[in-house]
């Protein structure tokens, strides 16, 4: 059996990794899909004070009262940025970072350094996101009509401050990590060149899935083997 911590990204919760989940769960894993802080049916708590950092402390904290050792962390998107600073902050419980379709940001850096956004987004004090026909014509598009539906109904926009401050990893980069990118073909977010240096610096496994931005739930079939290789 092996224990699995899930990490959404931006716009999402923990219900983007349902049929993941279900796959890994069927398997006989133990399997964690935490909605960070502000997100989803969190989004009661949105504040100002949300960022990667506090987010990345939900999850090192979720570790620790879980009692959880040898943990598989798999971050998605935005969510990357967030496995980094948890991981940092939990080495000794840490057997395997995934890096699906995601963020990896260098100290300093900021997601606008990375990310080539084409369409603008709807932008508050606390929160940042797309607006309800964008997430439908583009962030969703690749995914089937019902299910479509179902994420569209689900995503809200995410914590500003985690969207637009600047990553702090003051060990990450320096440290050795078991890990593996799984980059989505059919995903122009996070760029290509982006997830080769996240595989590059880490001295990890660069894999491919021919799959949109979403292949936890577009393709649990194809991504749950990957997630289970050593």
């Amino acid at each position: 059996m092996t224990t699995f911590v899930l990490i959404h990204g931006a716009y999402q919760g923990g219900w983007i990794w349902q049929p993941t989940a279900a796959r890994l769960r069927a398997a006989g894993h133990l399997v964690y899909a935490p909605t960070l802080d502000g997100c989803a049916e969190r989004r009661h708590t949105l504040r100002p004070a949300i960022t990667t950092a506090t987010h990345a402390t939900d999850i090192a904290e979720l570790m620790f009262y879980e009692d959880l050792h040898d943990v598989v962390l798999a971050g998605t998107s935005a969510g990357g940025m967030v496995m980094c600073r948890a991981a940092e902050l939990t080495r000794e419980r840490i057997a395997r970072l995934v890096f699906i379709d995601a963020l990896a940001l260098l100290d300093g850096e900021r997601i606008a350094e990375i990310v080539n956004r084409t369409t603008p987004r709807v932008t508050t004090a606390l929160a940042a996101g797309p607006s309800r026909e964008d997430a439908e014509g583009r962030m969703f598009a690749g995914l089937d009509p019902t299910l479509r539906a179902w994420a569209l109904a689900r995503y809200t926009p995410h914590p500003v401050a985690a969207m637009e401050a600047p990553v702090e990893l003051k060990s990450f980069w320096s440290r050795t990590w078991p890990a593996t990118v799984i980059r989505c073909r059919r995903s122009a977010n996070p760029p290509e060149a982006h997830q080769r240096r996240t595989a590059e610096k880490l001295n990890g496994k660069y894999l491919e899935l021919d799959a949109g931005h979403y292949p936890m739930l577009s393709d649990p079939d194809l991504l749950v083997p990957l997630l289970m290789q050593t």
